[in-house]
This record gives C-alpha cells, sequence and structure tokens, in this order.
C-alpha cells in the first residue's frame, strides 16, 4: 500500500494478519519485521512484576529483539482462528494455538487474543494477551 493510504477494507487487513501469523509460524524474523511500521508497538499484556513474559517494545531495534527472543523461545505448531472482528484498521483476534516451550521441549495447548492496529497497510501497534500463569508455568 502507498504512503498515506488507509487499509480499511476487511480482506485487505484479514490477509496481512493471516501472513503475519504464517510468518510468525515459520520463525521468519525478516518476513515479521517487514509487516511492522518502524515506529510500531508490541506488547505482551500484563504485569510484568507477576510475568517475566510481559513487557511492551517500542521501534523497529526493541520490536527485532523482543521478537526474536520469542520465536527461539515458542514454536507455533498450529494456530487456529476462534473469532476475528475488523473495524477498520483494527483487528481483534482470538485464537488457540498448540505451541512449543523450546527450552524445556514442552508443548501445551492455550488461548491468545492479539489486538491489531494498522496504518498505511503497516502493524503500528500489536498488543497480544496470553495466559500469562501457563507462560510462569513453562518458565520454571
Amino acid at each position: 500500500m502507498g504512503e498515506g493510504r488507509t487499509v480499511t477494507d476487511r480482506e485487505t487487513v484479514k490477509t496481512l494478519i493471516e501472513r503475519a501469523y504464517e510468518s510468525r509460524r515459520m520463525g521468519d524474523i525478516e518476513a515479521i519485521m517487514a509487516f511492522f511500521h518502524p515506529e510500531s508497538t508490541f506488547t505482551l499484556a500484563g504485569s510484568n512484576q507477576h510475568s517475566a513474559a510481559a513487557g511492551r517494545a517500542q521501534g523497529h531495534g526493541a520490536l527485532r529483539t523482543t521478537l526474536a527472543g520469542l520465536i527461539e523461545t515458542f514454536e507455533f505448531i498450529e494456530r487456529n482462528i476462534i473469532s476475528l472482528v475488523i473495524d477498520g484498521e483494527k483487528a481483534a483476534v482470538h485464537c488457540r494455538v498448540k505451541l512449543r516451550f523450546i527450552p524445556k521441549d514442552r508443548t501445551v495447548t492455550t488461548d491468545l487474543l492479539d489486538l491489531w492496529t494498522f496504518r498505511d497497510g503497516k502493524v503500528v501497534e500489536l498488543i497480544e494477551f496470553v495466559d500469562t500463569a501457563l507462560v510462569n508455568e513453562l518458565m520454571r
């Protein structure tokens, strides 16, 4: 999409999300980064006082570091979209995922909720809600 254009077409937003999820499944950091605006933010929701996984990254440098760490730690084996709601440049996606915690080779199934905001065909904000209690248990 060209500069200044808004992404309001539902199918375009849906396709961007599906491609981003596939890039994450493949662990392709370069493809993942291509979806994000240079000043985008990624937040793993939760209290960073109670979960090492919770936190926020802003800008490509911090985002790359955070996402590369997640790729090294969690392998997405399967993702099923339970519901997808798109309103203009915003989307909410409820997924059920099967993932492997690589350091301990443990596989779990859990639900995620992702809140996406797009601008000019790029992700400007992604907030992911995870089961932080499960993450804490995996990391023990």
